[in-house]
């Protein structure tokens, strides 16, 4: 299967989950790596959108294309998720729901409701898993943020 991601050019080829680790988000706590991926380039551009404020935007963006194995996701049900799963900013309760995945995965990646479209899914990926090294990158491409969705 093929994910995608929109970050800085410059780590366009980081498979390491580094970023994550640093900053946490809605399904990790600081300290955990993980790849945050989505099932369509726009999706994984609105996600990037609505996590970053107009002004961070970097001139040098891309969108990796990553292939992953059919075999490795563990499907999550959104009846399986926190109550609070989709309130701004991140509730905790949700860092804990996917720290905890992270940590005990017996698969690579879980694909996960997006909190901006349900019907849509993120796939998160774990950088720590024995098989993340079957994660491979296929292409990158280079990507002009329009400004316009961010001004609507």
């Amino acid at each position: 299967m093929l994910v995608y991601r929109v970050g800085k050019t410059k780590h366009a080829n980081d498979l390491s989950g580094e970023g994550a680790k640093i900053n946490g988000g809605r399904w990790n706590h600081k300290s955990v790596p993980c790849l945050y991926t989505s099932e369509s380039r726009a999706l994984s551009l609105l996600e990037y959108t609505v996590n970053v404020n107009v002004e961070e935007i970097p001139r040098a963006l891309s969108i990796s294309t990553i292939e992953i194995p059919d075999s490795e996701i563990l499907i999550i049900n959104e009846d399986s998720l926190p109550g609070n799963w989709k309130k701004v900013p991140a509730p905790s309760s949700t860092q804990d729901f996917g720290t905890h995945l992270l940590q005990g995965l017996k698969k690579a990646v879980f694909r996960i409701p997006s909190s901006v479209i349900s019907e849509e899914f993120n796939y998160i990926l774990n950088a720590l898993h024995f098989n993340s090294r079957n994660f491979r990158i296929k292409s990158i491409t280079d990507l002009v943020y329009d400004i316009r969705i961010k001004l609507v």
